[in-house]
Parts: C-alpha cells; structure tokens; sequence
C-alpha cells in the first residue's frame, strides 16, 4: 500500500468524522464520540490524524468552525489583488506550483473534443478516490468520486462528447505528486491546464488560481476581483462549473458570513481540504 492509497483510507473516517461534526456541533461532542463516529478508540483516533496531516484533532476541528472561516476572510481581504502584483505563486503558497491555465480555442469549443485523445484514470488521494485526465496539453479533468465511481466518467464523457477517452492510469499515475505535493519541500514540476468553458469562466478559473493556500476569499470578492462586483451568483456558478477540482482552487472560496458554502465534490470534502491546507501552512509557518 503506498501513500496515497493509505491518506486516501485515512480520509473515509476523517470525512465521517466531519459529518458527525456537522450533525452535532451544538452539542459540542467529546473526542470520545467523534472517534467512535469514525469507527475507532481515541488512540487510533489521535495517530490517523497524526499520519493524515500532523496536528492534533481538536486543532483541526479548529479549522473547521465558521469563527474560523470569519477570520480567513478577514486574513484574506485584498489577496486577489496582492496575488495579481506577485503573480500565479502568491504570497503564502506551501508549494510554487506554477500552474499554467490555458483555454482551448473556440474552434475545439465547437468541435466537443473532436479529434482529442483523452487519457484518464481513478487513483487514491489524501481526499479519498479521484478521477484524473490528461491531454498532450494538460490536465484537463479532476473530480473527486463520491459514491459511483462511474459517475466521474460519465460526467468526463459529457463533457468531451467527441473526444477519445481511454482508461490508462499508468500514464495518470504519475501525475499524482504534482497535483498532491503533501509531503516534501521540493517543488513539484511545473502543471498545465487545459480548460473548456466561456470567457467569463475561464477568468474566474484563473483568478481562483491566484487565491494563496490556507487563504480563502468570499464571493463577492472573487466578482469584484474579475470586474463584475454585482456579480456574485454568477461567479458562484462559473465557481460551481470547474473542472479541475483542488487544482484550480474553487474549495477557497466560501460565503461572506464565514458559512464554507457548498462544493460539487460534497461539503464535508471542502472542510478536509481547508482544515489540511490550513494545517500543512501551520507547520511550515508556525505564526500561521
């Protein structure tokens, strides 16, 4: 079993966990019941936190209060701009990954991926199951399997209709450090993008890839950020419509009161991607 495969076991009981949470926060339950909720003792409990992201759960529940997410957004408030000035690696980030964005020409629009071979394949990841898929241009589709684990493949089918999709994870596969640098300080290699959707879309996407790590923006300053301050539903829906999920960051941006909001790869996945962003950056910055 490598890595992936074991982050990947580790993260069905944190997401159980997370949704006990969500159905009991009232209540403020002890650590006793939230283990027993996800199937362990206490100890157990302690190390699958330990090994999924290194802090302790009551800190990582921390990460996933709305008094939390409040202070995200106050910590983030001009971001967008400050991110334009440095760049795509802005302030923050755990990793550089220079991620390049690039959309297909409208020709390729109209043609429905006519003529483009798409290779794609189902991998473990520290947020559970993913489908992942490359071109000769970039990674064009990750999407996270919540119960069928055709779905994903029905949803890539769709969206390229006229492509040719071939399951070929050994040529996915090795992808996987790139998109999920958990561990180490190198930098992983460059990763491109490539991405179909309208013009308005496409400038959200690229300005989500902007929004640092362990920091998240509102709505309404994602719209304002792209020239469209009353835009807000808007933006919500080309939010709602990525189809690189994680990387391009669309988890990041959450409601204006400190609600997290929702995400097409389920609510309790977005608070697990937060809460272990917001941990990995505490343990590079421990003034985080």
């Amino acid at each position: 079993m490598n890595d992936y495969e074991r982050l990947a076991g580790d993260y069905r009981r944190i997401e159980r966990a997370i949704r006990f949470l969500e159905a009991n926060a009232r209540r403020q339950p002890p650590l006793r019941q939230i283990a027993e909720a996800a199937g362990l003792s206490e100890f157990h409990f302690q190390r699958l936190f330990s090994r999924w992201v290194g802090i302790s759960p009551k800190r990582f529940l921390q990460f996933l209060t709305k008094e939390h997410a409040r202070r995200l957004l106050e910590q983030s408030r001009n971001v967008l701009e400050a991110s334009y000035e440095a760049g795509l690696s802005g302030p923050g980030r755990l990793h550089d990954l220079f991620i390049t964005c690039e959309a297909v020409t409208p020709g390729d629009v109209q043609a429905l991926g006519e003529g483009l071979l798409i290779s794609y394949g189902l991998h473990p990841s520290p947020f559970g199951r993913c489908l992942l898929a490359v071109t000769e241009r970039g990674v064009c589709a990750l999407r996270f399997v919540q119960e069928d684990e055709r779905e994903p493949v029905s949803w890539l089918a769709k969206r390229w209709p006229r492509a040719e999709l071939r399951r070929q994870p050994q040529r996915t596969a090795p992808y996987l450090p790139r998109v999920f640098p958990f561990r180490g300080s190198q930098a992983p290699a460059p990763l491109h993008l490539l991405v179909r959707g309208t013009n308005f879309q496409i400038q959200v996407w690229q300005a989500l890839l902007r929004i640092p790590m362990g920091r998240a923006v509102s709505y309404e300053e994602l719209a304002r950020a792209v020239g469209s301050p009353r835009g807000a539903r808007a933006v919500g829906n080309a939010v709602g419509s990525n189809p690189i999920s994680f990387l391009i960051p669309c988890h990041r941006v959450i409601r204006k009161l400190g609600e997290f909001g929702n995400y097409g790869d389920g609510p309790a996945r977005k608070k697990a991607i937060l809460g272990w962003e917001a941990a990995l950056l505490e343990r590079e910055n421990p003034s985080f």
